[in-house]
């Protein structure tokens, strides 16, 4: 009931992000995100397309494809709670599905391995700052990560960064946070805090 309850304040408050508020700090995070070793290194990175009010993605898409990395987005299966990372090239090559998400097309686009994906861009509603998250509810990504062992990092609004998080023995913290302000290194948080 906690997580509902910090999950459903948080996204009040990202509903009140005006439009070019929503824009300029988005921005500001892409910055942070291009600059960085994860995404400069990367061949392949897994992310989802971002919906308002989450942080934008469909221009750090366009960015990687123009540094010829390959993207991968997920296709999600209800039924397991599982998620099959396709490679698109084009935002054409998704389709509209469960509670309005944009999800790979099986019919133009090729599975990819956790193994072949170098950074995972893990999305989230509330973030510790030692990288504890609380997500959308469906616990695909804590299936998703118990198997991934590569970098994983989150963008997040600032308003999404909290002190503490109640977590469960399967939740895994993301590597870093990249917000508009700052770059939270979660490892160290971690450390400091033992």
């Amino acid at each position: 009931m906690e997580k509902q309850h910090h999950r459903n304040q948080v996204l009040k408050q990202l509903h009140r992000l005006t439009p070019s508020d929503h824009e300029q700090k988005s921005a500001l995070i892409h910055e942070k995100v291009l600059a960085s070793d994860e995404f400069k290194n990367a061949r392949t990175i897994g992310i989802t397309l971002s919906r308002f009010p989450e942080v934008a993605t469909h221009h750090l898409i366009e960015i990687a494809w123009q540094a010829g990395k390959r993207v991968a987005i997920p296709k999600c299966i209800a039924a397991t709670k599982e998620m099959d990372f396709r490679l698109i090239d084009s935002f054409e090559q998704t389709e509209t599905v469960y509670m309005d998400l944009l999800e790979p097309r099986i019919d133009s686009t090729k599975s990819v391995t956790p193994e072949e994906i170098d950074l995972q861009i893990v999305p989230g509603v509330v973030y510790s700052e030692e990288g504890y998250r609380i997500g959308f509810g469906g616990g695909y990504y804590d299936r998703y990560l118990a198997d991934y062992s590569s970098q994983t990092v989150s963008l997040a609004f600032e308003r999404q960064i909290t002190d503490t998080i109640d977590r469960e023995s399967h939740d895994l913290p993301v590597s870093y946070i990249f917000t508009e302000e700052r770059i939270i290194d979660c490892q160290k948080v971690r450390e400091k805090n033992e």
